[in-house]
């Protein structure tokens, strides 16, 4: 509840993400109050301003327990008795409790995501044989114009849980499934078979976070469910999340720590759609200049954890404030001038959104100019649209790009791997062999990245030129690779419990200077370095040879 004063002129619109909406013009008070139930809802309101007239809103409402049509992402529930109707009693049993009874079972509960990255609506409660189970829905990304979509597989919300016994009112252990009831309608609903929850009751530490292995997916009824012991001794909140989150508050703390390092120059290429600065971090004083870019897609969070690694090796974060690195770090610093965007999605991480930027377009289909399904011209990037991509490409023309990486999260396959230019039209022996000794000095330096599993790649002259490192391999004819970190566990090394996590994206992270450094020496080289000549050997071994991946890891198995 908001209010201005009598004597404020200025109309003022407050608005989030949460579909609060209030508007106040001078000599008038008009009050939006968010109602959180669609089951039962009554209460009043009252402010009093010296010269304003007092102003009461009462509402209430009823329906039977299905979907609600007017809370959003904060519902509280109990199951205890059906709510009065009376301001007193509703406050008596919970301020915010908009509930139903279910008779014989006394719980309450309190679902949420109204919080920087959240992402999930409640929708009802059921209890059968006296287990609770709790249906949450996924919020949608907004409209994708060019793919004439609406994205959805990313969720993190917060769910409150306290379960008392009837006779004693005595609190006691409760066993909670949950249900993601619009899984089936994601963007991927394949990706789910393997998939596990993660949960966390410390959510902005990212090593307290585990995975439910009794995650199931449903294709029948389009569920993803889990169960959850709410036990008397643990906390009474948890945390539900498709990957650990990576907060915009996370996010800044990294950029301040990168601009107090003595080497690193920090730049905002530009702002987004709602501000936010789009910061890239540039340090090295090597000839040969590398981007590496992250989290096109918001809710990939491990492609910023990713970020987070390779900045605190390559600046020395770690080092209690000393600064100090290693010798492949220095190697590389004078090899290379890094150019690093930690997020290139700030918008979308902080709406909790999958793939997309605050106004729904993909950035990673918006490179370049292309066409709509339906055959209409569509101009990209724009500052209309993605300045997010139009100002780092503005920013690549100047500097100009000798190697590249776009980093990423991938839904359905249980591996670390990287996708080339192969369906691009510069895609040549040169390409092809710096990204076969890149990727197996990669494997060899960290056993979380392989070769054999990947995308099926493009067709020769298929490539679509939209794709970010589709474009910069063409742009630049440099070498350009996507590469994709596992929202499952990752298969090369199997940790159920954890699986693919906030640590080892870090890790990875970090461990991709040696295979930079080690094809560094031929980005640029007019020797046909990939070849044995009578003169000289080929720059890369047999061990280093470009491997087609597949997508079919079972059979590999």
């Amino acid at each position: 509840k908001r209010f201005l004063t009598e004597g404020e002129t200025e109309q003022r619109t407050f608005s989030s993400k949460r579909n609060m909406l209030i508007s106040c013009k001078s000599n008038a008070v008009l009050v939006s109050a968010l109602l959180q139930s669609a089951h039962c809802f009554s209460s009043q309101v009252f402010l009093r301003k010296a010269g304003i007239q007092s102003l009461a809103v009462q509402a209430s409402l009823a329906s039977p327990p299905t979907k609600h049509n007017i809370s959003h992402r904060n519902m509280s529930y109990t199951s205890s008795s059906a709510l009065s109707s009376t301001r007193t009693q509703a406050a008596s049993r919970n301020m915010r409790v908009n509930g139903y009874s279910v008779p014989n079972v006394s719980f309450s509960g309190s679902l949420s995501s109204a919080f920087d990255g959240g992402n999930g609506e409640f929708l009802r409660v059921e209890v059968s044989n006296g287990q609770p189970t709790v249906y949450v829905e996924m919020t949608k990304d907004p409209h994708t114009e060019l793919e004439n979509l609406y994205h959805s597989q990313y969720f993190s919300f917060r769910s409150i849980f306290k379960a008392s016994e009837n006779d004693s009112g005595a609190a006691t252990d409760a066993a909670v499934r949950y249900v993601l009831a619009n899984a089936g309608d994601a963007s991927y609903p394949s990706a789910w078979e393997g998939s596990t929850t993660f949960y966390s009751t410390n959510p902005s530490d990212p090593a307290s976070w585990r995975r439910k292995l009794d995650t199931t997916y449903d294709s029948n009824t389009g569920e993803l469910s889990w169960t959850h012991d709410h036990t008397v001794d643990s906390p009474s909140s948890v945390y539900f999340a498709y990957f650990p989150p990576y907060s915009y508050e996370r996010h800044l703390s990294l950029i301040a720590k990168c601009e107090m390092a003595p080497n690193a120059v920090l730049e905002s290429l530009g702002q987004t759609l709602d501000g936010r600065e789009i910061e890239c971090v540039k340090v090295g004083t090597g000839q040969k200049v590398c981007w590496i870019v992250h989290r096109q897609h918001p809710g990939e969070n491990m492609a910023e954890f990713y970020a987070e690694g390779l900045l605190n090796r390559l600046l020395g974060l770690n080092s209690e404030a000393s600064y100090a690195v290693d010798g492949k770090v220095r190697e590389a610093l004078s090899m290379y001038t890094f150019y690093i965007v930690p997020n290139m999605n700030p918008d979308g991480a902080f709406r909790g959104h999958l793939r997309t930027n605050a106004g729904g377009q993909n950035l990673n289909r918006e490179w370049c100019p292309s066409e709509m399904p339906d055959g209409t011209p569509y101009d990209a990037p724009t500052l209309e649209r993605s300045p997010e991509v139009f100002h780092v490409l503005q920013k690549m023309d100047q500097t100009g790009v000798d190697v590249f990486l776009d980093v990423h999260g991938d839904e359905e396959l249980p591996y670390n791997f990287i996708a080339g230019a192969e369906g691009c039209p510069n895609w040549s022996p040169r390409l092809q062999s710096l990204q076969g000794a890149f990727l197996a000095q990669y494997s060899r330096t960290n056993s979380d990245m392989q070769v054999a599993v990947g995308y099926e790649p493009e067709e020769p002259g298929e490539g679509r030129m939209n794709v970010c490192s589709n474009q910069i391999a063409v742009r630049y004819n440099c070498l350009a690779v996507t590469l994709e970190q596992p929202f499952k566990d990752c298969m090369s090394n199997p940790d159920p419990e954890r699986g693919w996590n906030a640590a080892r994206s870090s890790m990875l992270g970090s461990s991709v200077l040696e295979p930079l450094v080690y094809v560094g020496p031929f980005l640029r080289t007019d020797n046909e370095f990939w070849v044995n000549t009578e003169d000289s050997a080929a720059a890369f071994g047999e061990d280093d040879m470009y491997v087609s991946p597949t997508s079919d890891y079972k059979s590999l198995l």
